[in-house]
């Protein structure tokens, strides 16, 4: 049947739930994705339905639906199928009770705008029903301009969906033509994208409504029950579905393995991280580790004496017995279980990943394939696994702000393993991933991350707490149990002055004790509680402590302006996003972020001077790369066709040129170009002789070698290269 003609029954009351079946369990985000599920076309489950009569809606004790309150027309007794049931119609008919264990009604609904961009794990939301969100739920404009629609729209029926669609393209029309009379080109672009994307929308929620299908069994009316209840328990015994632990637990009985009673014991352990699927985690860390693939088919393959067919390189067939038995599944498990263990409190510890609590936990998904990795490197030779730390770390921040674990998590995991692990053994075998971040992440719309919990959001408030933010008033660094995200500039003044969510921008937020985000700043503006501050501390203390939040000089001068004004916190944000880039450049792309303070100091000065160095020789050479020495240009070549092959939106034309060549030059080979017998003449007036230079290039190489490689220096190092750093700036800068 289709999903319209099944919300039309869920509202006339005609499903109805046996006395025998459990309590509707599912979370605030199992439903979240089932709607997702749903509005992608996704295969949902059947149902399986018992066509009723009285005396079995009675010998049953049936009920309503979970939140139901009309008198309905009971038809059918749902026998299997009743979590999904109860989950679209709280979504879709949105009832006036609160979810279960809960003290708030939740409201679910969708966002147009991440939907028509492809971006599904941002798209689908809930939320619980306060003043604010009630407000929003009356004011169809609020809803149009913040892309927000309630999925109720399409449980309330009539025409009630087609006008909501009507006005939110006619509503993005107007807007387009305001901006246009006002020659905001840009701005009549951008709305004009949104009427189109909603008329495409429009097109999309009506195939979903009317083309959608869930398949049911529909079981005769007169059939005993007795033979019903036999039909229920054989599919479904429990009430709930299963997923693939319960089947490899059902497996594991009958050699003698307990699978559930080791969960249990190991569940503590794993305790952090707010998901229900810790211990599938486990088997997927097993099977990573095992045959580097992770979905539930290879699952299976763990059953000790369980046979896999492999296909060898030349074309063989053969089986391979992957776990021989209990007592090697038994070690495997325990492997995999103290992985994870390492692996969460890694990413808790503040100066690692900074994911202190698990509110701001980038992705709980992305755990198996780093557990796996880190045991991979764990069980390395020695002298490799600080570079392969580093390159882990780089791919897990990758991963974090390209969203790459928002989607099909477990081929992802399996990609990543075999990439990662690749680009461990082989530097040249660098994932494409890495490139991305390198060149995409400055596209981020960080005004856009409003809510905690997704990926960019949390990566950010985890930079936060790396970076050693400081609370406002005692001077600490808050503790995990003390945390508040804070709005700097405050939400009541953003809900009366700025539009839609702008207010809630991570961009706005910064960790703070709790005392003080709610007794002392409170509702006040910056520009009231810093002056407070900087009388009682001193400036230059206040000015340091914000620092640690990514809030610049400028940025700090922007939040004491008074009056302070909407246009006063665009430019602030601005500021912000732009300090925020750069720590990300500087801490994540750039490696900096294990390092210290002083050698992150000295690594932005090599850099500098090895870009100054590179405009030098450009500029001496008239941008002629044919004289460059020709072992310099091979190398330089080589490093060029690597790197397109990867990209495949490599700007080739853009490495013709010399300056654009010398992007793939390290600072040896810069020494080579202007030593080479054919261009000295070019450089010795500047240089004056080739022995200082060499030993000059020699002591900042070996600065930046340290720094990039072992991570630290010895103190002879250090000043060798601050007095090469001091010499460069003299003969190349001034």
């Amino acid at each position: 049947m289709s999903l319209n003609t099944l919300i039309s029954r869920l509202r006339e009351g005609r499903y109805v739930i046996p006395d025998f079946q459990r309590e509707f369990e599912w979370k605030p985000w199992d439903i979240r994705d089932l709607m997702r599920s749903i509005f992608l076309d996704y295969y949902v489950g059947s149902l399986l339905l018992w066509k009723g009569k009285k005396e079995n809606f009675d010998a049953l004790s049936c009920e309503p639906i979970y939140g139901f309150d009309g008198g309905g027309n009971a038809e059918y007794i749902v026998l299997d199928g009743q979590q999904r049931l109860t989950a679209l119609y709280y979504a879709f008919l949105a009832p006036d009770v609160p979810l279960p264990n809960r003290a708030n009604r939740a409201v679910y609904y969708l966002n147009v705008e991440k939907f028509m961009n492809e971006e599904y794990d941002q798209a689908f939301h809930y939320d619980w029903l306060s003043r604010r969100f009630e407000k929003l739920l009356s004011n169809r404009e609020a809803q149009y301009e913040s892309h927000l629609f309630p999925l109720s729209v399409v449980g309330a029926g009539g025409w009630e969906m087609p006008n909501w669609v009507q006005g939110y393209e006619k509503f993005w029309t107007e807007v387009a033509r305001e901006a246009e009379t006002q020659n905001d080109q840009e701005a009549a672009d951008h709305a004009r994208l949104h009427t189109q994307n909603a008329k495409a929308f429009g097109e999309h929620l009506r195939g979903i409504v009317e083309q959608y299908q869930i398949s049911f069994i529909e079981l005769d009316r007169d059939l005993a029950i007795d033979k019903v209840c036999d039909i229920f328990t054989q599919i479904n015994s429990r009430g709930v579905r299963l997923d693939i632990f319960d089947l490899v637990n059902a497996l594991l009985k009958p050699k003698g393995l307990q699978l559930k009673h080791m969960w249990r014991e190991a569940s503590e352990r794993l305790a952090f991280p707010d998901s229900e699927k810790m211990n599938v985690y486990i088997l997927q860390v097993m099977s990573i580790l095992r045959q580097a693939y992770c979905s539930p088919k290879y699952l299976y393959f763990l059953l000790p004496g369980q046979e896999k067919p492999v296909r060898d390189p030349d074309g063989t067939r053969r089986k391979e017995v992957l776990v021989p038995d209990i007592a090697d599944f038994e070690k495997r498990w325990t492997a995999a279980v103290t992985a994870l263990e390492a692996a969460i409190k890694m990413i808790q510890h503040p100066q690692e990943f900074g994911a202190t609590s698990s509110r701001y936990l980038p992705y709980v998904t992305i755990l198996p394939v780093f557990a796996a990795l880190q045991a991979q490197v764990k069980a390395s030779p020695p002298e490799i696994q600080l570079d392969a730390q580093r390159k882990i770390r780089h791919w897990y921040w990758a991963s974090v702000f390209m969203n790459r674990y928002s989607g099909s998590v477990e081929s992802t995991s399996s990609r990543d393993f075999l990439d990662v692990r690749d680009w461990i053994a082989d530097d040249a075998t660098e994932p494409s991933l890495i490139l991305e971040f390198k060149t995409r992440f400055r596209a981020l719309d960080l005004r856009k991350e409003i809510k905690r919990g997704t990926s960019v959001y949390n990566g950010i408030f985890n930079l936060f707490v790396i970076e050693g933010a400081r609370d406002w008033i005692t001077g600490n660094i808050p503790q995990h149990d003390d945390l508040d995200d804070h709005h700097i500039v405050p939400a009541s003044w953003g809900g009366k002055n700025l539009p839609g969510n702008t207010v809630h921008t991570i961009l706005n937020r910064s960790p703070l004790i709790g005392d003080t985000n709610r007794k002392v700043i409170s509702d006040k503006l910056p520009n009231a509680y810093l002056p407070d501050l900087i009388a009682k501390n001193g400036e230059k203390t206040v000015r340091v402590i914000l620092e640690s939040h990514f809030i610049s000089p400028r940025a700090f001068d922007i939040l004491l302006r008074d009056p302070f004004s909407p246009e006063d916190f665009e430019d602030f944000i601005v500021e912000r996003q732009r300090t925020l880039f750069d720590a990300i450049e500087s801490l994540l792309i750039k490696e900096r972020l294990d390092l210290s303070p002083q050698l992150r100091e000295l690594d932005a000065d090599i850099e500098s001077t090895e870009l100054a160095l590179r405009k030098m020789v450009t500029e001496g050479l008239d941008q002629d790369a044919g004289l460059l020495p020709q072992h310099v240009k091979d190398k330089i070549e080589d490093r060029i066709q690597r790197a397109a092959k990867k990209n495949p939106a490599f700007d080739a034309d853009r490495y013709t040129m010399l300056d654009g060549k010398l992007e793939y030059c390290d600072l040896r080979e810069l020494q080579d170009v202007i030593s080479a017998k054919a261009t000295w003449d070019r450089f010795q007036g500047r240089f004056v002789n080739k022995e200082t230079l060499f030993a000059r290039f020699g002591q900042l190489a070996e600065l930046r070698n340290g720094i990039r490689h072992s991570r630290t220096v010895d103190e002879i190092t250090k000043k060798e290269g601050e007095a090469a750093l001091l010499w460069f700036r003299k003969v190349v800068f001034e």
